[in-house]
């Protein structure tokens, strides 16, 4: 395999790197110091300026305005995204929007993607299940009423449900198949409670009530699921890699300045250990994420099913974030614990974030199960 950007992904990145580089994230404090979410909506100034850099389609065929990009070129964007914490909407929008083109009918492409390469149209993915520890697919029925479908059920924390226009909804079918409803925001037989995450950022609990949802809206194909949320799973791996990243800057940059006994601690043996050890965690969560990106594009005969790959990406993902962030605080002193220093929200996000991708330990065993299985077969 050949994990060298080509041109256009290069450029992707060096679009993002444009557009990024006017935001920085402050001190704005934890919602445990706050009333509610730190903000009622994403930063829609940044949403046009993606927009205008056709960043938000990336994805999408150029018959739907895109660039008929990758998820390597996704990944990419994210990581750049994640360093300075860009709070917006993009790897939820462009997956959903990516999974509607890929598995959608004509009638939903139609009415969605040219808008959605846009930013005129933003999409979510409900996807945490009822209690964000069981499958998210199990925790809404679908069935059919003539040419609707009847959804009832609950998701939770769902990102950005307050301000997407769409929310795609893994359901479970009579037969135990998955579908993909797409749920227009105050549809009737919906409704939102607020919640509120780590980083502070407002989502909602979304409850289904018998809610109808015409059968153009809904997306049947199989395995459109399983697709979906290996592409959100390895795009908040990438999300982790550019925290992380610029996590690690911070704290080689605070080390070369502070100084302790006439000396720069970054020159104490203990200080520059633990930091390369940090180093050696990004650099493995790197290229577990470029396997798994790679992987979604590129089905290899006889291989593991992406699964795997995105699996290994995920252990790397959850752990090393952690690991960063904790090295980070503790070498930054006190100021690792003030709420006012922008390392703070780094660590309010890194811990979102590893909760979003979930314990190695459960990533590790059903590698396991994968590994065995495909022995056997």
């Amino acid at each position: 395999m050949d994990f060298t950007f080509t041109e256009e992904q290069q450029a992707a990145a060096e679009a993002a790197r444009g557009v990024f580089s006017g935001v920085a994230p402050d001190g704005v404090p934890s919602p445990a110091f706050t009333r509610g979410p730190v903000a009622d909506d994403f930063d829609r100034a940044l949403w046009a300026r993606l927009a205008d850099a056709d960043l938000l389609s990336l994805l999408l065929d150029e018959e739907h305005g895109g660039a008929g990009l990758d998820a390597v070129a996704l990944c990419l964007v994210l990581r750049e995204s994640a360093k300075v914490l860009a709070r917006v909407p993009l790897l939820e929008s462009s997956a959903a929007a990516a999974a509607v083109q890929a598995f959608g009918g004509p009638e939903a492409k139609s009415a969605l993607l040219t808008r959605a390469g846009r930013g005129e149209t933003v999409l979510t993915v409900a996807a945490h299940g009822r209690t964000g520890h069981d499958a998210p697919e199990l925790a809404v029925t679908a069935r059919r009423d003539g040419s609707v479908w009847v959804l009832d059920g609950v998701q939770t924390a769902v990102p950005w449900a307050y301000d997407a226009d769409l929310v795609v909804v893994p359901a479970h079918t009579g037969d135990d198949r998955s579908v993909l409803a797409l749920v227009p925001r105050g549809h009737e037989g919906t409704s939102l409670a607020e919640q509120t995450s780590t980083t502070g950022e407002r989502l909602g609990e979304l409850r289904l009530d018998s809610a109808r949802v015409p059968g153009r809206d809904v997306i049947t194909a199989d395995g459109a699921w399983d697709w979906l949320r290996g592409l959100l799973t390895t795009g908040t791996c990438a999300l982790a890699l550019g925290l992380g990243e610029r996590v690690l800057r911070m704290t080689s940059d605070y080390a070369g300045q502070r100084s302790q006994f006439g000396h720069p601690i970054a020159t104490f043996q203990a200080v520059a250990v633990q930091a390369a050890d940090r180093y050696i965690d990004l650099r493995a969560m790197e290229v577990t994420l470029w396997q798994a990106a790679w992987r979604l594009d590129s089905g290899t005969p006889g291989a593991l099913p992406a699964s795997g790959d995105i699996a290994v990406a995920k252990i790397w993902a959850s752990e090393g974030v952690r690991r960063v962030v904790q090295t980070a605080q503790h070498l930054h002193g006190g100021f690792g614990a003030d709420i006012d220093h922008p390392l703070h929200r780094y660590h309010a996000w890194a811990k979102h974030l590893e909760l979003s991708l979930g314990p190695a330990a459960a990533h590790e065993e059903a590698l396991g199960d994968l590994l065995a299985a495909h022995t056997l077969s």
